[in-house]
């Protein structure tokens, strides 16, 4: 690729001029980091978008491979940036459009300034590496940005499981697990490993499980619910159902799960008074 040093300069001479045009073209009814009205988040938000300028003016002196590289640190650590997560997808694309925009307007202007008919006829070239690029750089970012917001999805989804399947001590053998809300397969499974494994360390004889809570649960976690039963007494853990929903007894009936082995009770209360009046 031609190294264009002279554009390059002109460009580089630009960027916070551009920066500052850029914010005060925001959308008013724009949301996330756009919208922020934080000194330092604003200030943070000038700089991000300055850095990407003076990174991205150097495709016209740089080879592609070590442009991308350059850029790559940037993509990485604004698509990390937590004020940009929570930021609606197509709000950063429109972001993206407007800066192209300013380049190839900042392209107009340097031709016109300069006024060579060499510069007018290498003007189309610059166009469209322009918009090719950014093309490239917005999809790669959105991957990225997509990538984050994923695991901080699952990352999030992990929390809340762990801390809606809690298995509480509620003597030195005994403990008890609270489900709350709905179940899918997925947190089903979770509820399985993670109380098998928190019955162990506390080394429980007996556990409770609560499921008054519980709203609503399909099939498989059904089977997931008497798998953990089936489990739990392998490992020598007596398990106690309490708070079983019409919704949930049905559920199991049509699916010829019984409940014969399994000690049931209405309400958790009845549960504990009946275990310490057998004591």
């Amino acid at each position: 690729m031609p190294k264009y040093e002279k554009l390059y300069d002109f460009l580089m001479s630009k960027a916070s001029q551009l920066t500052d045009e850029w914010y005060k073209g925001l959308d008013d009814n724009t949301s996330g980091v756009y919208a922020s009205t934080d000194p330092e988040e604003i200030r943070l938000l000038k700089k991000q978008n300055n850095d990407f300028h003076k990174k991205f003016f150097q495709v016209f002196i740089k080879e592609e491979t070590a442009f991308l590289e350059e850029l790559e640190g940037w993509i990485v650590k604004v698509a990390k940036d937590e004020n940009h997560l929570a930021t609606p997808s197509n709000m950063i694309l429109n972001e993206f459009y407007r800066t192209r925009n300013q380049y190839l307007d900042l392209i107009k202007q340097f031709v016109s300034l300069h006024g060579e008919e060499h510069f007018q006829e290498v003007k189309e070239s610059w166009d469209k590496l322009i918009i090719g690029t950014m093309d490239k750089v917005t999809v790669w970012f959105l991957e990225e940005y997509d990538k984050q917001s994923m695991e901080r999805l699952l990352s999030h989804r992990e929390l809340i499981n762990e801390l809606s399947s809690p298995v509480i001590s509620l003597t030195n053998n005994a403990g008890l697990l609270p489900l709350v809300g709905d179940i899918d397969t997925s947190r089903a499974k979770y509820i399985l490993e993670k109380t098998i494994e928190q019955c162990a360390q506390k080394r429980l004889d007996c556990l409770y499980i609560d499921l008054s809570g519980v709203v609503m649960v399909d099939t498989m976690v059904a089977h997931e619910i008497f798998r953990l039963n089936e489990t739990l007494r392998l490992l020598g853990v007596k398990t106690v159902l309490c708070g079983i929903r019409p919704e949930i007894a049905q559920t199991a009936i049509h699916l010829g799960l019984s409940f014969e082995q399994i000690p049931t009770f209405s309400t958790l209360e009845r549960a504990l008074n009946i275990s310490l009046n057998a004591n």
